[in-house]
């Protein structure tokens, strides 16, 4: 009997003049910018740039105007595209009594929080979480009481289920320590490796952007250049952003 075949992810985004409008003006200004699947994308740019609300606009989470089409491996529109999204922070009231548990376990199951997950939710909670490189000793914990690098294990895997056609990450280690930092990237860049996702990953770290990404972008308000990470990297944009020109 043949051993069932691994999810592949053939997802490509293509996004097109996609504006964004604010009663105090412009945020984005017509973004054309495509992401291939398999690329990891690092969008990087100075603070309010508006990196932020480009993936806001992709997770359907503010209004613009454009188009953003999403294409499988065949050229064909993908109607109904599963993106999953970890964000910088997690707002949340850190005395709650719910556990990752219950986080996970609530995402694949119509029953209340309060209820408990059934064993099948948990033992797929638990999966999700060795994937992620995280222990099933997680479930119980409470959210409040989890670590920079453990939560960010327990958001990646709440991301991952259902497995996304489209993987976004707002700064995602912004709250990481530094060997989490490294653990995590890895782990991005293998299921990137599994299932052949595109990732737009947003960054302030120009040495994650040149060691994990595949390609890159500068965002100010609208595309400045897009490139290999070594060409981004050495554009005058760059150099101007992040004053590296007087280093």
């Amino acid at each position: 009997m043949e051993a069932s075949a691994k999810p592949v992810c053939h997802c490509s985004v293509e996004i097109r003049g996609l504006t964004v409008k604010k009663h105090d003006g412009v945020i984005l200004d017509h973004i054309d910018l495509d992401v291939h699947h398999g690329e990891i994308l690092a969008l990087i740019g100075r603070n309010g740039a508006g990196k932020t609300t480009l993936l806001k606009a992709l997770l359907g989470r503010c209004a613009y105007t454009g188009q953003v089409c999403y294409r499988n491996g065949q050229g064909q529109t993908v109607e109904k595209p599963r993106i999953g999204y970890v964000p910088q922070r997690l707002d949340f009231d850190r005395s709650a009594p719910i556990t990752a548990g219950d986080l996970l376990c609530a995402n694949s199951s119509r029953r209340p929080v309060w209820l408990g997950g059934s064993r099948q939710a948990k033992e797929k909670a638990a999966a999700m979480l060795q994937k992620v490189g995280g222990s099933a000793d997680l479930l119980s914990k409470r959210l409040g009481t989890l670590s920079g690098g453990e939560l960010q294990r327990v958001l990646l895997a709440f991301a991952l289920d259902p497995m996304p056609d489209l993987l976004l990450l707002d700064e995602p280690v912004s709250a990481v320590d530094r060997k989490g930092i490294g653990l995590f990237y890895d782990l991005v860049t293998s299921l990137r490796s599994e299932y052949h996702m595109p990732i737009i990953l947003v960054s302030h770290d120009l040495s994650h952007v040149r060691r994990y990404a595949t390609v890159a972008a500068v965002l100010e308000k609208t595309i400045l250049c897009r490139g290999t990470p070594e060409e981004v990297l050495a554009s005058p944009e760059v150099q101007e952003i992040f004053g590296l020109g007087d280093a």
